[in-house]
């Protein structure tokens, strides 16, 4: 378990990056979370509060595809469904979201393989 101060600084990070960070419906907010085991990424309507897509470790068009592989390439892939998802949908531009997380990483590799596969940050 974290230090209360360390965990002060994430919660006031956190705040600071989604403090100037509101997506749109023409211009959806990318948020990403990650855990030890997991990396979840969502596609924020911040105007009308809803949710557009989803994509993490957990879901089933990955189920089978990431046995044995490192973190930084399950996020790669989190990635490429996350943005072939939004192509289904018609979405080309977002606003990058990574929370509390440093743009390093399992973070980075997850925008990086987004914007190979035509998202716009």
């Amino acid at each position: 378990m974290a230090s209360k101060k360390t965990l002060k600084i994430r919660d006031k990070r956190e705040k600071r990056v989604r403090g100037k960070l509101t997506g749109t419906s023409s211009r959806p907010r990318l948020s990403v979370f990650r855990s030890d085991r997991h990396i979840y990424a969502q596609v924020i309507d911040d105007a009308q509060g809803t949710t557009i897509a989803t994509a993490s470790t957990l879901s089933k068009e990955l189920a089978g595809k990431l046995e044995g592989k490192k973190k930084v390439d399950v996020a790669r892939e989190v990635g490429r469904l996350i943005a072939d998802r939004l192509k289904t949908l018609g979405v080309e531009k977002v606003v990058f979201d990574r929370g509390r997380f440093l743009y390093h990483g399992r973070v980075k590799a997850l925008a990086d393989a987004a914007r190979e596969n035509g998202l716009q940050f």
